[in-house]
């Protein structure tokens, strides 16, 4: 999910009117589910205003477009913290505040989330930019490579989700490239293969386009997206995902608490229940995609933990890496390449 394209302006207030007090959050859209602010609401008496978006970049200009103090929470890309802590976008957070010590260890990421000892961030929901499949198709066992993608009998049958980053990261896993150590002269090495993906390309597209593709039957897998499409689909048992064999890419996403927030206190406590076993467990099943949450205590039930692979968890994140800090000239660099390979 991170660094998308598209930006939603809807506005969803979940509140009661005459609530005595109010908080702002600006958050992807799996904070839009009615459902997961109910609790909050109830116990607090505080409302939650959210509007949603999806590239970090939209989140900023809705931000320049505000006064100061319009906002209290941020939910960002895990990859993007470091960066705007450094520009003096977040208060610092007290680690006694927050549950850390119920965070798999793996998806704790201190490396974005802590500067010079201070805490700007914790993540609280994750999960992977992989490949999702029909295993009526592609088999039961789990097993792909990146190299598959490019197999005659998957031409006209692959559906690209329309995200960079992820797809062009794991071009390079497969010639041996670490998403870390990934620079602009890596283009060159994974241009061909690009090219020759969007070529066995049935569609490229968003989230949902791409899912549907592979639901209907149109597509026999997606390559970028994962969990989120088979964990909720109970009637299509066929449906599959997995980390290919040369890793893959988990994506992350936090809570900061903006540094101009008139209203901290609210602020802190909204990032308190979301990192709550309950509210975790409402946002790994958000109506809008499924994830892993960030802490262990998630009170998920049987067939939740089931169909996330909950148990799978330390060795998945082992196998796949997560998203490097966001490079301005190497974006650009990747744009330029990716809007070469829409236009074939």
């Amino acid at each position: 999910m991170i660094r998308m394209t598209l930006v939603s302006v809807a506005t969803l207030t979940l509140a009661v009117p005459a609530l005595a007090e109010e908080v702002n959050l600006l958050a992807w859209c799996d904070h839009d589910d009615p459902a997961l602010f109910a609790p909050f609401t109830e116990a607090t008496g505080i409302s939650v205003n959210v509007k949603s978006y999806e590239l970090t970049g939209a989140a900023i200009s809705i931000l320049e477009q505000s006064r100061p103090g319009d906002w209290d929470v941020f939910m960002v890309d895990t990859a993007d913290v470091r960066r705007l802590a450094e520009e003096g976008m977040f208060a610092p957070l007290d680690p006694a505040t927050l549950p850390l010590g119920d965070l798999f260890p793996g998806a704790l990421l201190d490396s974005h989330h802590v500067i010079d000892g201070v805490r700007y961030g914790i993540p609280e929901k994750f999960g992977f930019n992989t490949i999702a499949y029909d295993s009526r198709v592609l088999g039961k066992d789990g097993k792909i490579s990146m190299r598959e993608l490019f197999d005659a009998k998957l031409k006209g049958r692959v559906a690209v989700y329309d995200y960079y980053w992820p797809i062009i990261l794991q071009l390079g896993q497969m010639h041996g490239i670490e998403p870390a150590d990934f620079g602009i002269d890596d283009l060159a090495t994974i241009r061909d293969d690009l090219f020759a993906l969007k070529a066995q390309a049935k569609i490229v597209g968003d989230l949902v386009s791409t899912q549907t593709a592979v639901n209907a039957g149109d597509s026999d897998l997606v390559i970028g997206q994962a969990e989120w499409v088979a964990a909720v689909k109970h009637d299509l048992p066929y449906l599959n995902w997995t980390i290919q064999d040369e890793g893959g890419i988990w994506w992350s996403e936090s809570l900061a608490l903006f540094k101009d927030s008139t209203k901290p206190e609210a602020g802190l406590k909204l990032i308190q229940y979301l990192m709550s076993p309950e509210g975790q467990a409402r946002l790994a099943t958000a109506s809008c995609y499924w994830g892993f949450p960030a802490s262990a205590a998630a009170t998920l039930d049987d067939t939740q933990k089931a169909n996330l692979r909950f148990a799978e968890v330390d060795s998945m994140l082992a196998k796949a890496r997560p998203f490097p800090p966001y490079d301005e000239v190497l974006d650009a660099a990747m744009v330029a390449l990716w809007t070469e390979f829409l236009a074939r």
